[in-house]
C-alpha cells in the first residue's frame, strides 16, 4: 500500500513537470552530522512518456520573469539612492571614506552570537506551521501588466501573515476543494496522520487533471502552484509526525513546482534543520529571505525572524564542523592580493590547529544575516576564509574554482571505470568531505556562479554514484534537491543565453533519469565529469614532461660539470 502511494506521489509530481519544467565572524568548531536514507527509485510506466518541448517552457519563463522583477526593484532601489544622495549633499564626503578605511581595516575577531532553541521553534511556528488556506501562485502576469501590487503572487496567502489578494486567482476544481478542505480539517484536528494521507489523495486527484475548474483554460503554471500547495502541506503533516525523512523529497518537489514562494524554501529549511543538515538550512532560510524581498512583502518583522532563522542555522553548522574553520571579513573596496594575504596571516594566528590548507572564496561574495539588506544595493559583503586540518579536505577547491565547469575527479585513468571499491570510496569522498563544504560555502552565498563552485553539478555528479551503487532512493532524494536548486537559480541571478542552455539541459536530464528514462546521449553532468577527467590527465602529463625535462637538464649540466672538473684536473 505504502508503496502505491509513493508511486502515485512520484506520478502527479512528475506529470506537472511534463508541463512546466523547469562584523567578522571568528568560529571554531566540534562535531559533524550525516542522515541517510534507503532505496527504490520506481515510476509508473504511464509517468514514461515523452517529455516535450514544454519541459524548458517554465525556464525561460521564469528569466523573463525575474528580469522584469528585478527592473522593477531596481528602479526603486535607483529612487532611494537618489533620495540618500540629495539629503546627503551637504555632508562632508571624508566620512564615507572613513567608514570604508575602517571597514577594510577591521579584523577584530568576535564571539559566535548563540541563539537559543526556543527562538528557533518560534520563528517555525509563526512561519512554517501555519495553516494556509489559499494557493499561491508563481506567476502574476495580470498583477504585472496592470501595474498592481506584489510583484509576485507568490505574496497571496490568505493567512494571518498575509497581504490583501489585489488579483483573481484560477478557481480550484470542487472535488480537489472538498478533499483538501477534509485534510485541513483533520490537520485542525492534530490528526496529521490522516491529513497525510487526505493531502496524498488531493494530489493524486491534481495529478489526474482535479487540479482548476477550467482544466482545458488552465495554464501549466498555475496548476504548478496548485500542486506546490499541496506538497507543502505533506511537508507540515510529516515535520508535525516528526518524519522530515518523508517531507524532504515533497519539500524539494514544492520548490520545483513553485520557488518563488518564501515559505517553500523556510519549510524545506525546516526539513533540513530536524535531519541535522545545517549549511543547507542556512541556504534554503537565506534563500526565503531574498524571495520574500523580491516578491514585494514589506513586512519587516518576518524578515527578521526569517533572518534569525538563517543566523542560528549557520551558528549550528560552524558549531558542529569538525574538519575546517571559518572566518568571515567585511570590506567595502577591491580585494587586493595583500588584503588576502594579511587575511590569511590573521586567520593562521586565531586558527592554529587549521592552517594545513587556507582556501580564501573568490567565486562570490557572501552576506551574513546581521547585516543583510537586499533592499540596499549592494549589501555589506564578506570574504570568507576556511581553513583545514587535512590538506586534501581543502585542495579540491582550488582545483574546481579553477574550471569553467565544475566537476571533482581523483582517479589516475580518465578512461577507465570505477572499480566498485574505488566508487564506494569516491561516493564517501563526495558525500562526507567534498558537498558538505560546498553546502556550507553556499549558506551565505545567494548569487555565485551555478557553473562554478556551486555544489549543483557536484550534487548530480553524487547522484551519478549513488546509482552504479544501487542507492536508489538516495539517488532520487539527491537529484530532487537538485533540481529545486536549479528551479530557484533564475531568481537569485542574471544568467548568459548560455547559461539558461545549460540549466535547461540539466533539467531535463535530471527529470529522465528520476523516470527511468534511457537514451544514447551521455548525461550532462557526466559529460562535464569526463571532460575534467581528461583536464586532470592532460594537466598530469604536462607536469610529469615538465619534471622530466628539468630533471634531464639538471643531469646534463651534472654530467657537463663532472666533465670540465675531470679534464681540469687532468
Amino acid at each position: 500500500m505504502a508503496l502505491g502511494n509513493h508511486r502515485s506521489l512520484e506520478n502527479t509530481v512528475n506529470r506537472v513537470y511534463h508541463d512546466q519544467l523547469v562584523p567578522k565572524i571568528n568560529t571554531s568548531k566540534k562535531m559533524a552530522t550525516l542522515a541517510n536514507p534507503p532505496n527504490i527509485l520506481e515510476m509508473p510506466q504511464e509517468i514514461k512518456k515523452n517529455c516535450g518541448g514544454k519541459q524548458v517552457e517554465i525556464t525561460v519563463e521564469r528569466v523573463k520573469m525575474t528580469k522584469s522583477i528585478k527592473e522593477k526593484q531596481n528602479h526603486d532601489l535607483e529612487r532611494v539612492a537618489f533620495k540618500r544622495k540629495a539629503e546627503g549633499e551637504d555632508k562632508p564626503a571624508g566620512k564615507k571614506e572613513a567608514k570604508i578605511i575602517e571597514l577594510d581595516n577591521q579584523l577584530i575577531t568576535m564571539p559566535l552570537p548563540h541563539i537559543p532553541l526556543k527562538n528557533i521553534m518560534d520563528v517555525e511556528m509563526k512561519l512554517v506551521y501555519v495553516d494556509e488556506e489559499s494557493v499561491s501562485y508563481e506567476f502574476a502576469e495580470s498583477l504585472m501588466s496592470t501595474g498592481i501590487q506584489p510583484t509576485c503572487r507568490a505574496a497571496d496567502i490568505v493567512d494571518p501573515l498575509s497581504v490583501p489578494n489585489f488579483s483573481f486567482p484560477p478557481q480550484i476544481d470542487k472535488w480537489l476543494q472538498v478533499a483538501l478542505k477534509d485534510a485541513s480539517s483533520c490537520y485542525r484536528q492534530k490528526k496529521y496522520a490522516v491529513a497525510a494521507g487526505q493531502f496524498r489523495t488531493a494530489l493524486e486527484l491534481c495529478s489526474k487533471g482535479a487540479a482548476l475548474g477550467k482544466p482545458f483554460e488552465a495554464s501549466a503554471e498555475d496548476i504548478a502552484s496548485v500542486a506546490s500547495f499541496i506538497e507543502t502541506k505533506l511537508v507540515t503533516c510529516y515535520l508535525r509526525m516528526r518524519k522530515p525523512d518523508l517531507a524532504l523529497n515533497h519539500a524539494h518537489r514544492s520548490i520545483v513546482l513553485n520557488p518563488a514562494y518564501f515559505r517553500n524554501h523556510l519549510r524545506q529549511a525546516t526539513v533540513f534543520r530536524c535531519l541535522e543538515r545545517y549549511s543547507e538550512a542556512a541556504r534554503s532560510a537565506m534563500i526565503a529571505d531574498y524571495m520574500f524581498w523580491l516578491c514585494g512583502r514589506s513586512e519587516q518583522y518576518i524578515s527578521k525572524l526569517i533572518k534569525l532563522y538563517w543566523q542560528a542555522m549557520i551558528e549550528e553548522a560552524i558549531t558542529r564542523a569538525e574538519s575546517f574553520s571559518v572566518m568571515y571579513t567585511p570590506f567595502a573596496t577591491k580585494i587586493r592580493a595583500d588584503k588576502i594575504e594579511k587575511v590569511k596571516e590573521v586567520f593562521s594566528k586565531t586558527h592554529p590547529a587549521y592552517v594545513d590548507y587556507i582556501y580564501t572564496d573568490l567565486q562570490g561574495l557572501h552576506v551574513l544575516p546581521q547585516t543583510a539588506d537586499w533592499s540596499s544595493f549592494p549589501p555589506q559583503q564578506y570574504l570568507l576564509t576556511l581553513g583545514f586540518k587535512n590538506k586534501e579536505d581543502g585542495k579540491f577547491l582550488e582545483k574546481i574554482s579553477s574550471r569553467k565547469l565544475p566537476t571533482f575527479t581523483e582517479h589516475k585513468m580518465p578512461f577507465g571505470l570505477l572499480t566498485r571499491d574505488d566508487t564506494v570510496r569516491h561516493m564517501e569522498t563526495m558525500g562526507k568531505h567534498i558537498l558538505p563544504i560546498l553546502d556550507f560555502i553556499r549558506s551565505t552565498q545567494l548569487n555565485g556562479s551555478f557553473r562554478a563552485c556551486s555544489g549543483v553539478m557536484e550534487k548530480l555528479q553524487y547522484a551519478s554514484i549513488l546509482s552504479r551503487l544501487r542507492r536508489v532512493k538516495e539517488q532520487s532524494q539527491v537529484i530532487n534537491q537538485a533540481m529545486a536548486e536549479l528551479a530557484t537559480i533564475p531568481y537569485l541571478q542574471d544568467i548568459s543565453q548560455q547559461e539558461v542552455e545549460l540549466l535547461q539541459s540539466l533539467m531535463a536530464d535530471a527529470m529522465d533519469t528520476l523516470e527511468g528514462r534511457r537514451n544514447d546521449k551521455e548525461r550532462v553532468w557526466n559529460t562535464v565529469q569526463k571532460v575534467g577527467r581528461i583536464e586532470d590527465f592532460l594537466y598530469q602529463l604536462e607536469d610529469s614532461f615538465l619534471k622530466t625535462k628539468k630533471l634531464r637538464t639538471a643531469r646534463r649540466q651534472k654530467t657537463k660539470m663532472k666533465r670540465l672538473q675531470t679534464t681540469q684536473q687532468s
